[in-house]
């Protein structure tokens, strides 16, 4: 049995290397994981009790329609609840869009290099992909425009994007959403917008009224320390979730994932220690790559891409076997850099002193 056309030659998605298998490989005691941006600080404790109580109710399936979850999330973004659809992780409703609105004589806009998933979901339904090289490592939301043709369907704006860290401003987002044609999505990834700090960020949520092509993704696979749970959503308009709907899975979002979250939203001052920490942080590597003179992006994530101007692989495997994780930026289309996610004071210091004495 053949698998369809559009799957041949595609890769599944990669993650970082697990902490045990490096430490069997190599025979280190300690391996430090910075290279799929997950939080240092893990989550909030309210969400053990949460787990908890959800433990409880195992046996029976979970509220597919999130019905709590829902009504939590939309109080906390000041939306209806009918303008909400939960996935397996956000990844999991950029499938659900792809598989709802992209025939094989579509097309798709996106960013180059950003986040792969848009990239992959639009191939696996035969659709073109259209990407646009970044210009100093943030969108280019002109050429973008540009390149949209009577067979777009959607446009993907990864913002503060992955792998880069950059962001587009909000003065530069409603320009661009106002000359996108009406009939094509324009889709707002904000998986890393808990960690925003820049007030010029776009505040995308009012803007939902005025553009009903306007799809917003969010997680709380980032900020929120629930990655493994893997529980993102989307906002949109009514009529935009209603249609989308039928394509997702049933019983996507688990019960303890669902419990997770509503108790992460209750602990508001969880989030707001991450953030600080994380900007604290990020002045560090930012010390560290002025200082020797590195080029690196300003980064509104929890993660920075540092060119050290040698090989991605070189670096990585250096680091990798004084045992730090990172992402090789060879497969992130940065050929010279790694992508280094920021982990807890100490971890951040260990690494930084490695890399010192590396380049010393």
């Amino acid at each position: 049995m053949n698998v369809k056309s559009s799957m041949v030659g595609l890769l599944p998605y990669q993650p970082g290397k697990p902490i045990e298998e490096v430490k069997r490989e190599l025979g280190l005691e300690e391996v430090i994981k910075l290279a799929s941006n997950e939080n240092p600080y893990g989550c909030s404790p309210h969400v053990k009790e949460a787990m908890t109580h959800a433990f409880e109710t195992i046996a029976i399936y979970p509220d597919g329609y999130a019905r709590l979850l829902r009504k939590k999330v939309a109080n906390h973004l000041n939306v209806e609840e009918e303008q909400l659809i939960f996935g397996n992780g956000s990844d999991e409703v950029i499938l659900i869009l792809c598989r709802a609105y992209l025939e094989s004589e579509d097309n798709i806009v996106t960013a180059a290099p950003t986040f792969p998933q848009y990239r992959h979901n639009a191939v696996i339904e035969g659709a073109e992909v259209k990407e646009v090289p970044l210009q100093n490592g943030v969108h280019d939301l002109d050429a973008m425009l540009d390149a949209i043709d009577e067979k777009t369907k959607m446009v993907f704006v990864c913002n503060p994007n992955n792998p880069t860290g950059t962001y587009v401003d909000e003065q530069a987002f409603k320009a661009f959403i106002e000359k996108v044609p009406k009939d094509v999505l324009v889709i707002s990834d904000e998986a890393y917008y808990e960690y925003v700090t820049q007030e010029d960020y776009p505040d995308t949520l009012p803007m939902l009224s005025s553009y009903p092509n306007l799809i917003i993704l969010r997680t709380f696979s980032k900020a929120y320390g629930l990655a493994s749970l893997r529980v993102g959503y989307g906002v949109a308009s009514k009529e935009i979730v209603k249609a989308v709907d039928p394509g997702r899975e049933p019983f996507n979002t688990n019960s303890m994932a669902q419990a997770a979250a509503i108790a992460a939203l209750d602990d508001p001052s969880f989030i707001k220690m991450c953030r600080e920490k994380n900007t604290q942080e990020m002045k560090k590597y930012e010390d560290f790559c002025q200082k020797n003179q590195l080029e690196y992006f300003p980064s509104q994530t929890n993660f920075i891409l540092i060119d050290f101007q040698r090989s991605g692989s070189e670096i990585f495997d250096f680091l990798l076997k004084n045992g730090f994780i990172t992402r090789n930026g060879e497969a992130l289309g940065y050929s010279t850099s790694v992508r280094i996610t920021l982990g807890t004071p100490e971890q951040n210091d260990k690494i930084i002193s490695e890399l010192t004495k590396w380049l010393a």
